[in-house]
């Protein structure tokens, strides 16, 4: 449960479990008119079923404001790392990884 310190500021308790995160390399991203939904998925090579790994919904000022975090933290990340390269094709569905189709 969050708690307001003496100074307005919420003190975020983060479990070990949820610390270590969750990989995804796909995330679909689908709105209505009051609620953003954000798809996490891990899709493997050879396996033909992804799963989506975590869910969150956001109302739609709060993705607003996460899409400006996001950007802001990539100006950083680019400034200190030098720019971020992106493929001019979107990888279809499923991806390979660049290496060979998997036989069983």
């Amino acid at each position: 449960m969050e708690e307001l310190n003496n100074e307005g500021q919420i003190n975020i308790e983060l479990s070990e479990d949820v610390a270590e995160g969750i990989y995804s390399n796909l995330a679909i991203i689908t709105h209505s008119n009051t609620e953003f939904v954000l798809d996490f998925i891990r899709v493997l090579p050879g396996v033909p079923k992804a799963r989506v790994k975590s869910r969150i919904i956001l109302t739609p000022e709060h993705a607003k404001r996460l899409t400006r975090a996001i950007e802001d933290n990539i100006e950083k990340f680019e400034a200190i790392n030098g720019r971020i390269k992106i493929q001019d094709e979107v990888p279809g569905i499923p991806m390979n990884f660049g290496g060979p189709t998997a036989q069983a």
